[in-house]
């Protein structure tokens, strides 16, 4: 059997890439993957919600295979991809005729989309997901997601894999922070990967400076790219004492993963992603503040913290923060339990095993074993 692989892959400055990479390894332990190939028994297709994966989407239409969503609302996607009247044909087809004037009104109003909830209510996967042969997705909101678009498809959940790595030398920790005038009994919280809205960056630099008042030994880092340059105009008045890098390749990601003792990784509206900074956390041993939602269901509530968002969403992480700065020792444990729980569950060879199974059955032209959970 021959898989034809089709996702970004470094150096595209994206997530999706790395995962993508480091599975087509695992993946290739079992059989031939070829990256691009025009001919196979069956293709795997990455999709996400950025332009980057417009090429791999009408591919995936073309010549359908198996569709992994990273992002399960691709509403932003299309935004970005179509014109005025291809969009509003793509949003009828998904939402009937009757829609229409909705969408003249999301279109007229798309500046906002990316922190206004309504666009993340109306994914657009109908056309996905009826042309591909399935769909794999890393969380339940995903699934629900596609099934609400179309009932028939058939949808694979499979946990978002983690892969090992190499230790980063205390040594290199220790010049960083030192470089940076860290303390040793500063707690030092990291905010990782596109700086948008929805990552809720208001709520964790209110959070921070309350916490800093507070005299406690804290630090923030802010190590991604702002895709919005007035969002980062607004945010300046906040930004005072923060560390800000820009975008992180792998190597450097994981050396300031290593480094930062908790990860703020909150999002809403959310998009039916599980993500990769925070399985990579996790499976790191550090502490992660999520924001609640079906996303993220599946973590038991031992092995991360949730804030509810919200009005009182900058509020409740203040005192988490203040709480994890007072006693970093409950930070360290679950940090612990979390890579004990990434282990058992998100293990790179097992997710890999799991996709090629699946991938075998349809190109054998059988069912295939249903890999659970819940497809």
């Amino acid at each position: 059997m021959k898989v034809g692989y089709y996702s970004p892959l470094p150096p595209a400055p994206t997530g999706v890439a790395d995962y993508a990479a480091a599975l087509l390894a695992e993946l290739r332990r079992f059989g031939a993957v070829e990256v691009n190939a025009r001919r196979a028994d069956v293709f795997l297709y990455h999709l996400g919600n950025n332009q980057l994966h417009l090429p791999i989407y009408r591919r995936a239409l073309a010549e359908p295979g198996v569709v992994v969503l990273h992002d399960a609302v691709l509403h932003h996607f299309f935004l970005g991809a179509l014109e005025r009247e291809a969009y509003l044909a793509e949003f009828a087809y998904n939402y009937g005729e009757w829609a229409r004037g909705l969408a003249e009104r999301f279109w007229e109003e798309r500046s906002r989309s990316e922190q206004d909830p309504r666009y993340f209510r109306y994914p657009m996967l109908r056309r996905i997901a009826e042309v591909s042969r399935a769909v794999l997705v890393h969380n339940p909101a995903a699934a629900r997601m596609v099934r609400e678009h179309c009932p028939a498809a058939r949808v694979v959940e499979v946990p978002h894999a983690a892969w090992p790595w190499d230790p980063v030398p205390q040594a290199e920790i220790l010049r960083w922070r030192m470089a940076h005038g860290l303390g040793s009994r500063t707690v030092l919280f990291g905010v990782f990967g596109y700086l948008r809205a929805s990552k809720r960056l208001s709520s964790v630099l209110r959070a921070f400076q309350a916490v800093r008042k507070t005299g406690a030994s804290v630090a923030l880092l802010l190590a991604g790219r702002f895709e919005n340059p007035e969002l980062e105009r607004a945010l300046e008045p906040l930004l005072e004492g923060v560390i800000r890098l820009g975008y992180q390749p792998e190597r450097d990601f994981r050396k300031l993963a290593a480094t930062v003792d908790v990860c703020l990784n909150l999002r809403y509206p959310s998009a039916g992603e599980t993500s990769g900074i925070t399985v990579a956390m996790m499976n790191l041993g550090k502490a992660v503040v999520l924001s609640a939602s079906e996303e993220v269901s599946r973590f038991p509530d031992d092995v991360c913290l949730r804030v509810e968002p919200g009005l009182g969403e900058s509020y409740m992480l203040e005192y988490l923060m203040l709480w994890l700065a007072r006693c970093p020792e409950a930070a360290a444990e679950i940090g612990r339990r979390a890579a004990a729980y990434l282990r058992r569950h998100h293990a790179a060879s097992e997710v890999a095993r799991r996709y090629w199974e699946l991938l075998r059955g349809l190109a054998a032209g059988a069912s295939g074993s249903a890999p659970s959970p819940t497809e």
